[in-house]
């Protein structure tokens, strides 16, 4: 009961609602390290979580057809100062099902941890699913999260992702992800990190656009200050007619810290379009001009402007 009551604080700290890890119409699954301390099922979705030494074997599975009515919430946790959390996980969405994900990945008193999230997730033909992710990490930087995920969208299916870290700092975070999208279906990968300190942050994103008509988003959104350190690297693919993808990349820097962009387009089929942005540089001068006019000191100024664009 301890570890579920620190990993409950930790959750709400994280922006989560704790009540809802209790409710038995709300289908969740909380790890704490390698335990599982949390599980519950409901009409339509199946979980299985396994033990291992360091982490969880995970796999949820959604029937076909199924509308899941409410988030799926789950909950990963390191509560100790030191250790390893390895989640090996398996999404299987069933053909023309429909369910949210919302994840919580707390780590308030790391000093030395290391979260590796390796997903592997398929959505079925005219499937659609939606993963929202947000971290908390503690004031220390004390962490190392590595997630990774390989995700296959199925025709007609949609598959979208936001990983959020916007609260304490963000420690070392190597974010990959890999999508390849089938005829008609569509992808959208979000990642909005702060950080601060000797915080690095590294986005490694590809989404192959391989069926007729597919399409894809790639847009990040990182704010970093002090001596932070951040890298995007953007690759879409337009393998088929019809595809349309497109690459979103903004990078705030403050203080001495240092950001690179790297956007790649590649389109092998002439029927394809894929296009690309990316802006690195301070915050808006008007935007800070008139918020500095309203009574604002240029630090508060600066928060509104950030954690307005990593919430957009």
């Amino acid at each position: 009961m301890r570890d579920l009551d620190l990993i409950l604080q930790a959750y709400e700290a994280s922006g989560g609602d704790p009540d809802l890890l209790k409710n038995d119409r709300v289908a969740r699954l909380v790890i704490s390290g390698n335990e599982v301390i949390g599980l519950n099922e409901i009409q339509g979705i199946s979980m299985q979580a396994e033990p291992l030494e360091d982490g969880v074997r995970v796999r949820l599975e959604v029937a076909p057809g199924v509308q899941i009515p409410q988030p799926v919430h789950l909950c990963f946790g390191v509560i100790p100062e030191s250790g390893v959390q390895r989640i090996v996980s398996d999404f299987d969405i069933g053909d023309g099902a429909d369910v949210a994900f919302t994840a919580h990945c707390t780590f308030p008193n790391a000093l030395e941890v290391r979260h590796v999230m390796d997903g592997t997730i398929t959505v079925g033909a005219g499937a659609h699913m939606r993963y929202h992710e947000t971290h908390y990490h503690g004031e220390t930087g004390g962490v190392v999260v590595e997630p990774l995920a390989r995700v296959q969208v199925g025709e007609g299916g949609s598959y979208t992702s936001t990983f959020s870290l916007s609260e304490g700092r963000a420690g070392k975070v190597a974010f990959q992800y890999e999508v390849d999208v089938a005829e008609q279906g569509s992808a959208e990968l979000n990642a909005r990190v702060m950080g601060y300190g000797d915080d690095e942050v590294l986005v490694r994103e590809t989404i192959r656009l391989n069926g007729v008509g597919a399409r894809g988003l790639a847009k990040s959104r990182i704010a970093l200050r002090e001596n932070a350190r951040g890298e995007v690297y953007g690759t879409t693919e337009g393998n088929a007619a019809g595809t349309r993808g497109h690459i979103d990349c903004i990078e705030i820097v403050r203080d001495e810290a240092i950001a690179n962009a790297v956007p790649v387009v590649r389109v092998t089929d002439p029927q394809a379009q894929v296009t690309h942005e990316a802006a690195i540089g301070t915050v808006d001068k008007k935007e800070l001009e008139t918020l500095l006019a309203r009574g604002l000191t240029e630090e508060q100024a600066v928060d509104v402007i950030v954690r307005g664009m990593l919430e957009g």
